[in-house]
């Protein structure tokens, strides 16, 4: 199931996640690393120091994807984050524009939390 996400609703979903994972290519493999963004006024997402690796590939592939799991193991699964976006380095930091937001989880899987304005099923 999959619940878009308005992205001027973005900071309340971000309120319910913890740590995400960077996703970059290098345009063989996808790059995997976790992260701690911070939402800044303007609507950007700045990654701090994701290592060498991501940042090249940021700057060679300025697609990106953060991904936010559900919050703890022990609970029922609930949503993942996705957010999509086009990167910009800043020195060791990699930032983030948003371009495209959702929540999703497995297809009948009906365990977790809700989803304000969701729509249930």
């Amino acid at each position: 199931m999959s619940i878009p996400v308005d992205l001027a609703d973005l900071p309340v979903q971000l309120e319910r996640f913890g740590p995400a994972y960077l996703l970059t290519t290098s345009g063989e493999q996808v790059k995997a690393v976790a992260v701690l963004p911070r939402l800044s006024d303007d609507g950007t997402l700045r990654v701090s120091a994701p290592g060498r690796g991501s940042v090249a590939n940021a700057d060679a592939r300025p697609s990106v994807t953060l991904m936010w799991p559900p919050q703890a193991a022990t609970e029922p699964p609930g949503f993942t984050l996705l957010v999509d976006g086009e990167a910009t380095t800043e020195g060791d930091d990699v930032l983030v524009s948003p371009t495209w937001a959702v929540l999703h989880k497995p297809a009948g899987n009906t365990d977790g939390p809700a989803v304000p304005g969701g729509c249930g099923h």
